[in-house]
């Protein structure tokens, strides 16, 4: 008999270990939600947007740093670009879209306050540079897809409060 307790005990704390907490369904919902609003302005970024071929970009870094960050670095690239280009003003709509969703998620499951993420590098170097409204544009619109790529790998990072 006390063999039988012990092996079951053990067989319990295997099952226990080998086995992870399912997300919740809200956690699961706002993540397609998320991707499908992020594979929808890539298509449309794609569409709309001529590169020039010889625009170098200096490298995004590879951290999104939860929720306030990536709402904070695409509303940036977003009020950079010009209503002007054709078909932009409703990707700037749906950018917009896609920010209020992350960010009222962020205020309804984050209940402690980090402090407010620094504005990254390259978004920094566009603002200074607004007189060249075609130029800092297209730069912004290329800085959403890199976003959105990576936001697309690191789904996960919507979890981080």
């Amino acid at each position: 008999m006390d063999y039988t307790l012990a092996l079951l005990f053990s067989l319990l704390q295997v099952f226990s270990v080998g086995t992870a907490a399912p997300l919740p369904v809200e956690v699961v919902t706002m993540k397609s939600k998320v991707k499908w609003m992020a594979e929808q302005l890539i298509i449309k970024l794609d569409k709309e947007l001529q590169v020039p071929s010889d625009l170098m970009l200096s490298p995004l870094a590879d951290d999104l740093d939860g929720p306030s960050y990536i709402v904070m670095v695409l509303e940036g690239y977003n009020s950079l670009i010009s209503d002007t280009f054709g078909g932009i003003p409703q990707v700037k709509s749906e950018i917009s879209s896609l920010t209020g969703y992350i960010d009222q998620w962020r205020q309804g499951h984050c209940s402690e306050l980090r402090p407010k993420p620094s504005v990254p590098g390259p978004l920094q170097e566009l603002q200074s540079r607004k007189e060249f409204i075609h130029t800092v544009s297209i730069e912004a619109l290329v800085r959403v897809k890199e976003v959105l790529d990576l936001l697309l790998k690191n789904l996960d990072q919507l979890e981080t409060c």
